[in-house]
């Protein structure tokens, strides 16, 4: 079923960030990427049709939950479409994601913990929310589509 996505838990661009800075997403052309989990366990595929505005991923948040989920702005943020913040992203490497995720059953207590790795490891942790808040605020912009039936050309 095609549906307008909503915008993610404010977690899930620094979980984009992360991915990036850890090398897990490969670009396999100008709308195609492939994203591994931060455990290993899977991948996830995206397409992005920014003419149309439709997406597709097959991670939970994006398919089942209804909200743009991490594969889709990492993806966005190497093509230039969402900001990207390099000392940011060094920050959040090597974060177990998938684990902390399933542990804690809350975003917000994962966000907190994140966010005292970040400031352990030197970052500045007052950029942090501005950034979060304009990514949050240009993916609203973008008003993405969820169209399920890219899944084949995801595939192709």
């Amino acid at each position: 079923m095609v549906m307008k996505l909503r915008n993610p838990p404010r977690i899930k661009v620094l979980e984009a960030l992360g991915c990036i800075a850890d090398r897990r997403i490969i670009i396999l052309d100008d709308n195609r990427a492939k994203v591994v989990s931060s455990d290993g366990s899977r991948e996830y595929h995206v397409y992005v049709d920014l003419q149309r505005s439709a997406v597709y991923s097959d991670d939970n948040g994006t398919k089942l939950r209804g909200y743009v989920g991490y594969p889709i702005i990492a993806f966005l943020m190497i093509k230039g479409v969402l900001p990207y913040d390099e000392i940011l992203a060094k920050a959040l490497t090597g974060i177990p994601w998938k684990k902390l995720n399933e542990e804690y059953k809350s975003y917000s207590v994962v966000e907190t913990m994140v966010k005292n790795t970040i400031k352990q490891r030197g970052a500045d942790l007052k950029l942090l929310d501005p950034f979060v808040n304009n990514v949050m605020m240009r993916l609203s912009k973008l008003s993405l589509i969820y169209d399920p039936s890219l899944e084949k050309v995801v595939h192709s």
